[in-house]
């Protein structure tokens, strides 16, 4: 259905795209991944022909149609339901030519091809895909301009999706989406009858529909068979088979060189030796495979508060005179982890700023630890930094006063050490800008962070890398996500917020999404059935053993810092008797006054104490360590 031949791209000096090539199977459904950075996007902007290449060609069948999101929502005074109809011109066009026309042969015409289209469906079609994507009847005839920017991109979505192209390409579709519509989006996607190339970092999602994956890295292609945890297992096998042909190839070397250091300077062997040399010469070295050390997530550890850190009695909140959500009764302990389900436009957000404190409730109380921290993430604030400024002078001003030793030190945490640390945010990647929007709200420990759709510029690798640093996290952590992964990694409490309150939700992500398949009217019925019931003691038996498994690995962590602060103190000590054995004149004076016998004891004990709090701290990091694998 489609070759790529060569595909060879420069941006500004540099190669994204370096002789990419592949055949990719008809009616075949492709997940293109790769890091961030890596060109996916500009790729998919050269097969829509929105971007030339430098070299190579993209080769459809004839007369085949692709469809591709333009980078602007669709606005105007007209409808959502307006504008998914017209994307379909040839329907549109002979639509208004019927309404004009009045040859009799003609009209007979149009409506038969109106036929074959199968035009008349259209509306209904239309309607479903709206549906779908969220819009409800009502919303289906709102003007455009009464949207937000990522709801105008659904419609732009839905727009895409009606006129059914032979080439499907979605960069990100998921992005504008809440978990119901990615759902709804999968089911789509798996009876779509012609091929689909789709960008995107999602592993359930990309597990669900794909039925390839198209992986790029160093500018090359590679097509693996199967979702995106076949592809997991086919590049480990290969990162194995590299490392064992590099192993095998460096061993080669060595043996060739030795030969020639040994055999050159001799007649008999000289000949033989420069024939080695030339071999060694002629060996390409075998690519490492990219083992990138800039996927860094590390939140700091807060200092411990008693519990509950919030908690809300019938509180109210919203905006103006009008409530969003009522009756909220809420509490949220250090080490809770709660995710926020429900649609977009339900009150996920407005629920997550009353946490953090940026709303005010509007009835009720809410009580909240007077020490307490939060750090609120955004997709705002990633969208707000000053991209002429870097990564260090967005830290310096946070936290003015501190070190310029603590400033790199936070930075490093989230991989921007070095040069990093002073490019521009202007010349780093979407995800690299979110990592830093991360950095500066954890700056100064936070108890509690609350996570608005953290992973929507992280690529596969990243979001993994952030699910194992939010788990090693010790404070409460509230996330809204439509990243199932995510959650089912890193939740142990779901709270529904739907109908203008937000309650627990009994059950797990499964349950969850048998709910919303199911289109049942209680969230109760999630955890119906015998299966059910089971499968959902079965997840709260696991959140709960990983809640005990945090919550020792708090007072582990407690224990490591203590049998350090002891370390230090007890070689301290052992540094000030050295300085009295050696220079009595210098040394303390109560040190001063002891006999080299009497120091030498002293400096004994301190030893054994020195070995018991290092064998302490060893142990209690090991623990960590099994704890965290």
């Amino acid at each position: 259905m489609l070759n790529l031949s060569g595909i060879t791209v420069r941006l500004g000096g540099r190669t994204i795209i370096d002789d990419a090539t592949a055949k990719l199977p008809p009616r075949g459904r492709i997940g293109l991944i790769g890091r961030n950075g890596a060109g996916k996007s500009t790729l998919v902007r050269v097969i829509a022909g929105m971007l030339e290449a430098d070299s190579g060609s993209v080769a459809m069948p004839r007369g085949s149609r692709l469809g591709y999101i333009a980078q602007e929502a669709p606005g105007g005074d007209g409808t959502p339901f307006e504008a998914v109809l017209a994307a379909d011109p040839e329907r549109a066009a002979l639509t208004r030519e019927s309404e004009a026309c009045h040859d009799p042969h003609r009209l007979a015409e149009i409506h038969d091809r109106l036929i074959a289209i199968d035009a008349h469906s259209a509306p209904s079609r239309a309607a479903r895909i709206l549906a779908g994507l969220g819009f409800d009847e009502d919303a289906q005839h709102r003007p455009l301009e009464s949207f937000s920017g990522g709801w105008r991109m659904r419609v732009a979505l839905a727009a895409l999706l009606f006129s059914q192209p032979d080439l499907l390409l979605l960069d990100e579709p998921s992005n504008h989406l809440d978990l119901e519509a990615v759902l709804w989006l999968e089911d789509f996607l798996r009876t779509y009858p012609a091929t689909i190339l789709l960008v995107s970092h999602e592993r359930d999602f990309l597990n669900n529909v794909v039925d390839h994956i198209l992986h790029l890295s160093g500018g090359k292609l590679t097509l693996y068979p199967g979702g995106y945890d076949a592809f997991e297992r086919q590049r480990a096998e290969r990162q194995a088979q590299i490392a064992s042909a590099r192993a095998r190839q460096q061993a080669e070397r060595e043996r060739l060189k030795d030969y020639v250091a040994r055999n050159s300077a001799r007649a008999s062997t000289a000949r033989q030796a420069q024939s080695r040399a030339k071999a060694l010469a002629r060996l390409q070295p075998i690519a490492e495979m990219i083992d990138d050390p800039s996927l860094s997530f590390d939140f700091p550890s807060p200092d411990p508060l008693r519990p509950p850190l919030i908690t809300l009695d019938l509180a109210a909140v919203g905006y103006g005179e009008t409530p969003v959500l009522q009756r909220l009764n809420l509490r949220l302990d250090p080490d809770d982890r709660i995710a926020l389900l429900g649609r977009n436009g339900n009150g996920k957000t407005t629920l997550a700023r009353l946490l953090a404190a940026q709303l005010a409730p509007m009835a009720g109380a809410m009580n909240a630890s007077a020490r307490m921290r939060v750090g609120y993430f955004t997709q705002y604030q990633v969208e707000e930094l000053d991209r002429n400024e870097t990564p260090l002078q967005h830290m310096s001003v946070l936290m003015a006063g501190a070190s310029p030793s603590a400033v790199r030190a936070q930075l490093g945490r989230f991989g921007f050490a070095g040069p990093k640390a002073t490019t521009a945010v202007g010349k780093l990647s979407g995800g690299e800008r979110a990592r830093l929007a991360l950095a500066l709200i954890t700056r100064d420990a936070p108890h509690m962070l609350i996570l608005d759709e953290p992973t929507n510029h992280l690529d596969v690798d990243a979001r993994e890398a952030l699910i194992q640093a939010l788990n090693a996290y010790s404070g409460a952590v509230v996330i809204v996500s439509h990243d199932r992964h995510m959650l089912e990694m890193t939740a142990d409490r779901l709270v529904l917020v739907d109908g203008g309150t937000a309650r627990e939700f009994d059950g797990a992500i499964d349950d969850y999404i048998a709910f919303i398949l199911a289109g049942d009217a209680a969230p109760a019925r999630a955890g119906a059935g015998n299966a059910a019931t089971s499968r959902t003691g079965s997840r709260k038996d696991q959140r709960k053993a990983a809640a005990e498994a945090r919550e020792k690995g708090q007072e582990l962590r407690k224990r490591a810092r203590s049998a350090e602060a002891e370390l230090e103190r007890l070689q301290a000590q052992r540094s000030a008797i050295d300085q009295a054995m050696f220079d009595p004149r210098s040394a303390e004076a109560a040190l001063a006054r002891l006999t080299i016998t009497d120091l030498m004891k002293r400096r004994a004990e301190i030893e054994a104490r020195i070995e018991t709090a290092e064998a302490a701290w060893l142990a209690a990091n090991e623990a960590i360590e099994a704890i965290a694998a």
